[in-house]
């Protein structure tokens, strides 16, 4: 089993370092100045036990590589570019190849059955991060984090059992999961806070915005009849210590991912596909999501104006949304 890493950032670099000094088969696909300096000088693993260095194999493209039949697809680029990334390795891989996708959001799973017949979910929780070319953050002192998965869109297979054997030698908690979209809605959830994450300063009004949104994502998740209860996936102090997570010299956690898009400056975040999806469902189900559409909204325009992480503060979404209500009276 090789395993093709779509997207080496922040989540496919770690998982790739991990599998590749566990022994595995890895390729990673990676782009721009990322690419780049993984050719030239190798992908720099970071931990709170130091910084290692690692030659691994890395194209720019899946039509790059000789596909053997032998691969397992981790996607893990960001659901808003999963799309472009599902299309050229459509024109690349075979038919058959296995796709897993590693991304927040319940969306690039429909996206890979339109092309593959063989998706997989996974519910991913590594505290990573990724915000220089060439360079992999893994905050875990113990564990590197947990990722289980599943067939989409529902069971398990002799793959989910191999690749969790595998992911668990790489030094992550992993099992097979016969729900694993259900823990992806309970992930859902937890990260209709990356929003305020990445625009909002951090404070009480940060943590009423964050949990305003979460209240409303369950009142959304329910009336549409989506089973989203996962009580492994919402302990988050559990997990942290358990993986042993803490800062690195030098290095202190960046915060959610969507932040990290922001801070890098990438033009573009997946809130769209996380406060988003809470706003398709409920417009689809006669519910009011005034929250995680203003947050979509601001997210949308954050990226694409390039704006600074915590560039207001929460009070004033505060404001807006209260605002908005008033005239919608």
């Amino acid at each position: 089993m090789r395993f093709v890493i779509f997207g080496a950032g922040a989540i496919g670099g770690v998982v790739g370092a991990r599998l590749a000094q566990a022994g595995r088969d890895v390729v990673l696909i990676a782009r721009g100045a990322h690419y780049e300096a993984i050719r030239e000088r190798g992908l720099t693993i970071e931990d709170p036990h130091g910084a290692t260095v690692l030659r691994i194999r890395v194209a720019e493209n899946p039509g790059a590589l000789s596909w053997t039949g032998e691969e397992v697809v981790m996607l893990t680029t960001k659901t808003q570019d999963a799309g472009s990334a599902l299309s050229a390795l459509e024109a690349a891989a075979p038919p058959g190849t296995p796709v897993l996708c590693l991304q927040n959001g319940v969306e690039s799973e429909r996206l890979a059955l339109r092309r593959f017949e063989h998706v997989y979910g996974a519910v991913v929780m590594v505290p990573a991060a990724h915000l220089e070319a060439g360079t992999v953050i893994a905050y875990g002192s113990l564990l590197t984090g947990t990722i289980d998965v599943g067939r989409y869109p529902s069971g398990v297979d002799e793959r989910c059992e191999q690749v969790a054997q595998a992911l668990t030698g790489a030094g992550f908690e992993s099992a097979p999961h016969g729900e694993v979209m259900r823990a992806k809605y309970s992930k859902l959830v937890l990260n209709l806070a990356n929003a305020v994450d990445a625009i909002c300063r951090p404070g009480p009004a940060a943590d009423e915005l964050a949990e305003r949104a979460r209240e409303e994502g369950r009142t959304v998740l329910a009336t549409a009849g989506i089973d989203f209860v996962d009580d492994e996936v919402s302990d988050i102090r559990a997990r942290w210590e358990r993986w042993g997570v803490r800062d690195l010299a030098g290095r202190a956690r960046t915060g959610s991912s969507t932040r990290q898009s922001l801070a890098r400056g990438t033009g573009a975040i997946e809130t769209d596909y996380l406060s988003g999806e809470i706003v398709l469902l409920g417009r689809l189900h006669g519910v009011p999501v005034p929250v995680n559409a203003l947050l979509q909204r601001l997210g949308s325009r954050a990226a694409r104006e390039r704006w600074p992480p915590a560039g207001l503060t929460a009070d004033e979404v505060l404001a807006q949304l209260a605002g908005e209500a008033a005239i919608t009276r």
